[in-house]
């Protein structure tokens, strides 16, 4: 008979519900995702101006990723009757309780870039897992 294998992580304290905390993982997780709030953490911007401050975004995953902000609440958008018409996006405050995990995230990527670029070099040569044991034990 086997016995059951304790779960330690995160993972042991989550609802049943897990599948969705993976969804919420994934839609704060993503790249558009903390480059958004984190340009919106200054407060509300058109959409031109969040655009601009994002590079490399398009515009379908700019409009793509603030709509899915949106939908879970993180981000407010506000149509005014103007000619020509004007639409700015604004955090939530559910939206700025994620700026400090986000900036953080953000920080760390730009402190050690230098050093992750070197190791994805270095893999380039040398492998990673498995393929790498194979390639240091054929030499």
């Amino acid at each position: 008979m086997a016995t059951a294998r304790t779960v330690s992580g995160p993972c042991q304290s989550w609802p049943e519900d897990h599948a969705f905390i993976r969804e919420v993982l994934d839609r704060i997780g993503d790249k558009w995702t903390v480059l958004v709030i984190s340009t919106l953490s200054a407060g509300s911007l058109r959409y031109s101006d969040l655009q601009a401050s994002i590079p490399g975004i398009s515009q379908r995953m700019l409009t793509q990723t603030l709509k899915l902000l949106e939908r879970d609440g993180l981000v407010t958008r506000t149509a005014y009757a103007e000619i020509p018409p004007r639409v700015e996006y604004d955090l939530t405050d559910l939206g700025r309780s994620l700026l400090d995990a986000v900036t953080a995230m953000a920080e760390w990527a730009v402190a050690h870039h230098e050093e992750i670029a070197g190791n994805r070099a270095s893999a380039e040569t040398t492998g990673v897992g498995r393929a790498k044991t194979a390639t240091t034990r054929a030499r």
